[in-house]
């Protein structure tokens, strides 16, 4: 029977909706049975099952489940964990893949669905042919149904990292969990490595009580910028709302970006992998680019979004990669996803290393001006079209851009970033600049068009 539901809730990278609105337990059923019926026939291996702390996980995770032994599909129950655990499960048990119910940072009400194909992560055109499959409604029930096994693998997972990621000092570290299921490993494994642990807002609660789960969002870091003051901490992780992307704050509770991290840990590797590809996305500083190369890697600059950084991952062989979201992507001892709990672990091997503050690992760069991520909200149905007007627009007045993910002005004084979000309905500005008086500037150059431009198109 064929089924009718909302597109737009298929993105670019993974599946997000209202819960019991648009994502049903109906839904979850079917895509299951979807998911399936495009594994190859020869892989009879388990599919890895796990959910985060959402009030409609667990009956998403059980449909989830019932859909795959309904189509003769075993599965691996993992539980409530962090997304990286279900690609961790993969990769160390042999899986056929994985569906992991999460929404991700979405407030409360979301939930979806991050998978994996085997070894690969489930975006773009697999994505689409999943919801065709939806659509056709063809539900096969095998005769012999797949089996269903119950395991935890956390203990394992931190019993790797505790030995992964050795520290040469222990550190001070508060962490805030944002009562995602980030909060119930992260303590424990960090104190393993001999640090002293603050920890804020690590009970899983699917409410989201304390701020909404997202460390990219500077307001949501206020809490642990103030513990970290308070404690005199070295440092302050805090998780997402499933767990695969971390912001951090220095000694002095200031934001340090997902590019400013991403820089020191390829300084990192390229002193023992040297010559190595490091990839990051048009969001991040023209700062990171330039210290790759001077540290003699090959940096690659790609689209946003963890599905198309880690295929690139694979495509080049880089052994790192990351995002000013915090998602950060480890090839070199790790296996290639991202990883929250892990990433923290390893920019604290990095301070570690050093007998400086964190905000020191920095000073050495030159000075340079920017804004945070600045997000526009924008229906879905313009918000792809309105960046191609951009482009054709700038173009037409003579300015070169870089057009990997949007529309990047590479102009004397900086660079200018305009591009469509594939998570939400919104636009996602950027800008980098010489000086305060240049970024002023750029951002009234790309601003002012854009307003006026949404203006007409909403009026």
């Amino acid at each position: 029977m064929k089924q009718n539901f909302p597109h737009q809730i298929f993105r670019a990278y993974d599946i997000r909706g209202i819960a019991d609105e648009e994502v049903t337990t109906d839904f979850a059923y079917s895509l299951a049975h979807a998911y399936a019926a495009l594994l190859p026939a020869q892989n009879k291996a388990a599919v890895v099952v796990a959910r985060d702390v959402r009030l409609s996980g667990l009956r998403l995770q059980q449909a989830v489940m019932q859909g795959l032994q309904d189509a003769g599909v075993d599965v691996l129950d993992i539980g409530m964990v962090p997304t990286p655990l279900a690609y961790y499960g993969v990769h160390h048990r042999d899986a056929a893949g994985c569906i992991m119910v999460t929404a991700s940072h979405n407030p409360a009400p979301y939930n979806g669905f991050k998978m994996m194909m085997g070894l690969d992560c489930f975006h773009g055109e697999s994505i689409q042919n999943l919801k065709q499959h939806m659509l056709d409604g063809v539900v096969h029930h095998a005769a012999t149904k797949g089996k269903s096994t119950t395991e935890n693998i956390q203990a394992e997972y931190a019993d790797f990292v505790e030995h992964d990621c050795v520290l040469k000092r222990p550190l001070k570290v508060v962490i805030d969990a944002g009562n995602g299921p980030s909060g119930v490993i992260a303590g424990p494994v960090y104190r393993a490595l001999g640090c002293e642990v603050t920890e804020l807002f690590c009970e899983p609660d699917g409410n989201f009580p304390n701020h909404h789960p997202d460390p990219t969002v500077e307001e949501n870091m206020v809490d642990i910028a103030a513990k970290v003051r308070e404690t005199s901490a070295d440092l302050g992780i805090a998780f997402d709302g499933d767990g695969d992307r971390i912001g951090v704050v220095d000694g002095q509770g200031k934001m340090v970006w997902g590019d400013m991290l991403l820089l020191l840990l390829s300084r990192q590797l390229l002193e023992t992998h040297p010559k190595a590809t490091i990839i990051s996305e048009v969001k991040s500083s023209q700062l990171l680019y330039d210290d790759i190369q001077a540290h003699g890697g090959n940096g690659i600059m790609w689209k946003t979004g963890h599905s198309p950084i880690k295929s690139k991952m694979k495509e080049t062989n880089a052994l790192l990669a990351g995002e000013m979201s915090g998602h950060f992507f480890f090839a070199d001892r790790y296996d290639g996803f991202d990883d929250a709990v892990y990433a923290g672990a390893r920019v604290m091997q990095v301070l570690a290393a050093q007998d400086l503050p964190l905000s020191a690992l920095l000073s050495d760069l030159p000075e340079v001006v920017n804004t945070p991520e600045i997000r526009v909200d924008c229906p879905d149905d313009l918000k792809f079209d309105l960046v191609e007007q951009a482009k054709t627009h700038f173009a037409e007045q003579g300015y070169q851009m870089i057009v990997i993910d949007g529309m990047r002005l590479q102009l004397d004084e900086g660079w200018a970033l305009l591009r469509a979000s594939n998570t939400q309905p919104g636009l996602v500005l950027r800008f980098e600049a010489s000086s305060n008086k240049a970024l002023d500037t750029m951002q009234s150059l790309v601003q002012d068009w854009l307003f006026k431009r949404l203006a007409v198109l909403l009026a």
